[in-house]
């Protein structure tokens, strides 16, 4: 039998409708990691496109570039682009190879991919708090926040697809609320509140809220009684194949045998 998608896509376009402008700060600092790490390719990218679930903050980023959803298909014709950005929607995705091999599909030979993605330590002062309550008062758990992968494991993603000289870097950034009630407004106002297909579909319990945000408030507090969340961004970044690309030798290949080389270092060693 064929497990059900873990997203459930209608409910995730529903959430998106919400948010704000205001509260898209993870977008924002996307966009400024993007313009940095352009910078430093140095190269001058001419038929960019942008896979993104908020237009509005991407559009102008390059002048001309082609802007699609992230939808499980992507609006991308093969061979089209030098330069694809994937912009924070593919942590959501139901088939996240399938989108990088879309991406690649959609690459010229040597062109680049860039595709941002939350990673598995985001919102881990939430994910802990619910877990403790709902196992305090149910003694089970449930689907509450989307299971991220950890950036080992999406690097493999970029080799699975296709790409080439694959790399996988990120940074966090922790963001101060008032109460872990505070945080799930902010969430909401994100586009990035719960969208899972098993998510309970029955209201819970005011009380498991309030023994979660008391313990929140316990572990994640600040000197001021303020809480911290984490915002795990992963970058994955590769290129499409191309033969000027550098290439790792073939097994068996080396001149010279490791074997051999141990003898001589023993040998000028005395």
């Amino acid at each position: 039998m064929t497990p059900p998608p873990l997203t459930d896509r209608a409910a995730l376009t529903r959430n998106r409708r919400r948010a704000r402008r205001d509260a898209l700060f993870l977008h924002d600092e996307a966009v400024f990691e993007v313009q940095e790490r352009l910078l430093a390719v140095n190269r001058q990218f001419t038929k960019p496109a942008i896979v993104t679930p908020f237009a509005e903050i991407w559009r102008d980023l390059l002048p001309g570039a082609r802007i699609v959803a992230d939808d499980e298909l992507l609006d991308l014709a093969p061979g089209a682009h030098d330069l694809v950005i994937h912009a924070l929607g593919l942590h959501w995705a139901n088939d996240p190879v399938g989108q990088l091999v879309q991406c690649r599909r959609a690459l010229q030979p040597d062109g680049l991919l860039m595709a941002f993605t939350l990673g598995g330590q985001t919102l881990h002062e939430l994910r802990a708090s619910l877990a403790g309550a709902e196992a305090a008062l149910t003694g089970g758990l449930s689907p509450r926040v989307l299971p991220m992968g950890e950036i080992r494991d999406l690097g493999a993603l970029l080799q699975r697809a296709g790409l080439a000289l694959p790399v996988a870097d990120g940074f966090t950034r922790t963001a101060s609320y008032r109460d872990m009630f505070h945080l799930m407004a902010d969430l909401r106002a994100m586009g990035e509140t719960n969208a899972l297909t098993e998510r309970l579909r029955h209201p819970t319990r005011r009380s498991l809220f309030v023994d979660a945000a008391r313990r929140y408030a316990e572990s994640f507090a600040t000197a001021d009684g303020r809480i911290t969340a984490s915002f795990e961004v992963i970058c994955l970044t590769g290129w499409a194949p191309h033969e000027s690309q550098q290439k790792p030798l073939r097994p068996g290949s080396a001149i010279a045998r490791l074997e051999d080389a141990l003898k001589a270092a023993t040998k000028q060693g005395g």
